[in-house]
């Protein structure tokens, strides 16, 4: 009862005999059970008379409570707590060893076993309760989270920390990691084509969105390697970053991270414009950013764990108001909420239900910051 199943069945999956017949018999533990205390009671109580016998001819009636005193404790100490004490450290080398005596003498003494079963069954029946009815031993999500994560040395924490992103990747959304609408950085068609060259050439990004005087009005995305070769031409205009643009994918803001893989694979896309219920952009997300919930930051210095936070050398910290809440509490190892408000300008603002006044001071779930800089009533730059 004390084996680790899942391991129990890689021993399976590797033809080990102990374990192949351990698991057969845990397959139905009433039998087991059945089997097991039937010797382990028909043993001590043949103990018992054989002791009683012994101390009526040795001491008469006197002698009863002192076989009685002297087996109870030889029984504890050698055939229930050290044995069983044992057995519960060293799980695999008893129940693979014991599962080959027991495989046998099941099917010996099965027809008093099933009477056995079957009359204790019938009893659990009159209480209401379904002896077939095994419970559930499937591991859970967060039971498996916890498994990764109390692994120790067997993963190493770099790989402890893909895993986890692994699994989250079910229970997050696209909303959850997007770049929010105010911050996309795209190519204005209103500009001067000059000016737009410049924007192509200096731009750290190689998507940029395609849109008319306002961000709202996304008509596509321009992939950077498509139009580099055509940028310096002197036939080059609107035309040209028009006929290279990439068709909008626009996906709902409730998509899970894993599902949104799954499409980017399955669409062959790198980018995709994130829309609300009522069909308003709220933001994007690449691929680059899934792939950054599993594996860690893209960054080109190592030692910038998140462009969004700032250490000083006082010891401050500096957090941008829009960094998500998920980053965040990756990066600084919190645990604030990221149910609703998925960004610490939202956490803060939900909390304080307020729009604050810069300078302001909170304890913000436990942690206590100040709030540095605001604009357009917005946290733009806290510090801890």
């Amino acid at each position: 009862m004390r084996l680790n199943r899942y391991r129990l069945i890689h021993l399976v999956k590797n033809n080990h005999l102990g374990a192949k017949l351990a698991y057969k018999l845990l397959q139905k533990p009433d039998r087991l059970i059945g089997l097991i205390l039937l010797g382990n009671n028909f043993i001590n109580i043949f103990a018992s008379s054989i002791a009683t016998i012994i101390a009526l001819r040795l001491y008469g009636e006197a002698g009863i409570a002192i076989a009685a005193g002297l087996l109870t404790f030889i029984i504890l100490i050698f055939s229930e707590v050290a044995p069983k004490t044992w057995a519960a450290s060293h799980p695999e080398r008893l129940a693979f060893f014991a599962s080959v005596i027991y495989t046998p003498l099941l099917k010996l003494l099965y027809p008093l076993v099933w009477v056995i079963n079957t009359l204790s069954n019938l009893l659990l029946k009159l209480f209401g309760i379904d002896a077939k009815q095994h419970a559930d031993t499937t591991i859970q999500h967060e039971e498996l989270r916890t498994v990764v994560t109390e692994a120790g040395t067997l993963i190493p924490d770099e790989h402890k920390e893909m895993l986890l992103g692994i699994l989250d990747l079910q229970q997050a959304t696209v909303e959850d990691i997007m770049t929010p609408i105010n911050e996309i950085h795209g190519i204005d068609l209103d500009d001067d084509i000059d000016e737009i060259k410049k924007q192509i050439l200096n731009s750290p990004y190689s998507n940029l969105p395609i849109f008319t005087t306002n961000v709202d009005s996304i008509q596509g995305h321009l992939r950077k390697k498509d139009i580099f070769s055509a940028i310096n031409d002197e036939d080059f205009s609107y035309e040209t970053l028009l006929s290279s643009q990439v068709e909008p994918y626009f996906i709902p803001n409730n998509t899970t991270l894993y599902k949104q893989l799954i499409h980017f694979q399955k669409n062959k896309k790198r980018l995709a414009i994130i829309v609300d219920e009522y069909g308003n952009i709220q933001g994007l997300i690449t691929l680059q950013d899934v792939l950054e919930e599993v594996i860690g930051e893209f960054t080109t210095d190592p030692s910038d764990s998140s462009p969004n936070i700032q250490k000083n050398p006082d010891g401050a910290v500096l957090i941008s108001g829009n960094i998500n809440i998920r980053e965040l509490n990756r990066t600084l190892k919190w645990d604030l909420p990221s149910d609703s408000a998925k960004t610490l300008n939202g956490l803060i603002l939900e909390y304080l239900e307020s729009i604050p006044e810069q300078g302001t001071s909170l304890k913000l779930y436990g942690h206590p910051i100040e709030i540095v800089q605001m604009e357009d009533n917005t946290v733009k730059l806290v510090k801890i």
